[in-house]
């Protein structure tokens, strides 16, 4: 046995191999972030009950609209605002973007550059069927992010007096959930048409961060309201889902552009040169 072939990534016969085999080498990463999240909510959601005061409501009147515009604390002093504000638009906002970008820039930018997409594709593996599973990868990790989010808030709901409803809960987590799956998909497209992490990084990083500084310079300036129409952080919560529920049309350019661009970054890797 040679040391490549030694080396190399041992693909079974079994249905989606690469999807099964990412996902049981990720899964103490992926543990992390779950911990991660659980620990986030669980540090600031039950704190709701002291901050729904009428201090803190004085404080924020003390504070320059702008910050509080930026930050949307415009409605922390309710339930739905204060999930929407401290988590979901915040550090489950930021949480979900690292792990999404990592998850999405290091699967195929990362595979590339380590040597391990060039063994696996010598066994026989096709380049769409890497790129889906691969994808397929990123959903599953989504979806499981997403629950524990959900599951988390929900459980703190009665304790923290937050008063929110289950489906409207579900469609801000819906909402969450597209937000990091279009920052995974943005690093994929990258990374498989580059074959480069850091480019990968790059693009999530800056979809993610331009999307937020977007959303916020348009919320302190009328004559920029525009901006909010190509804000991915808008498409998810500028109709607030945890107060009106589903948002339909955010929803639709979230998810449909996450599968436009993995249908793009597939494309891109079936045409490149890898082996050569």
């Amino acid at each position: 046995m040679t040391a490549v072939a030694a080396s190399a990534p041992r693909i079974s016969a079994a249905p989606l191999p690469i999807m099964r085999r990412a996902l049981f080498d990720g899964w103490r990463g992926l543990v992390g972030w779950i911990i991660g999240i659980a620990a986030v909510v669980s540090v600031y959601v039950p704190l709701f009950p002291t901050m729904a005061s009428p201090e803190l409501a004085g404080m924020l009147d003390s504070l320059p609209p702008e910050l509080v515009n930026t930050l949307n604390y415009g409605d922390i002093t309710s339930g739905a605002g204060y999930v929407q504000a401290t988590f979901f638009g915040l550090t489950g906002f930021a949480l979900l973007s690292i792990a999404c970008i990592g998850w999405g820039s290091s699967l195929t930018g990362g595979a590339e550059e380590s040597g391990r997409l060039e063994l696996t594709l010598g066994h026989g593996v096709g380049r769409v069927q890497y790129a889906l599973e691969t994808a397929g990868v990123l959903l599953v990790r989504v979806i499981v992010i997403g629950a524990v989010g959900y599951g988390m808030v929900w459980l703190y709901d009665a304790p923290a007096e937050l008063e929110l409803d289950a489906g409207n809960l579900l469609a801000a987590t819906v909402a969450w959930m597209g937000l990091g799956m279009l920052t995974a998909a943005a690093s994929f497209v990258v990374g498989t048409s580059t074959g480069r992490r850091a480019w990968a990084v790059g693009a999530g990083s800056g979809l993610a961060i331009v999307g937020f500084v977007m959303q916020a310079v348009a919320n302190n300036s009328e004559d920029l309201d525009w901006l909010h129409r190509f804000s991915p952080f808008d498409w998810a919560y500028y109709q607030d889902p945890l107060v009106d529920g589903w948002d339909w049309g955010g929803l639709g350019l979230l998810w449909g552009g996450s599968a436009l661009l993995i249908a793009i970054g597939t494309f891109a890797l079936s045409r490149r040169d890898i082996l050569g």
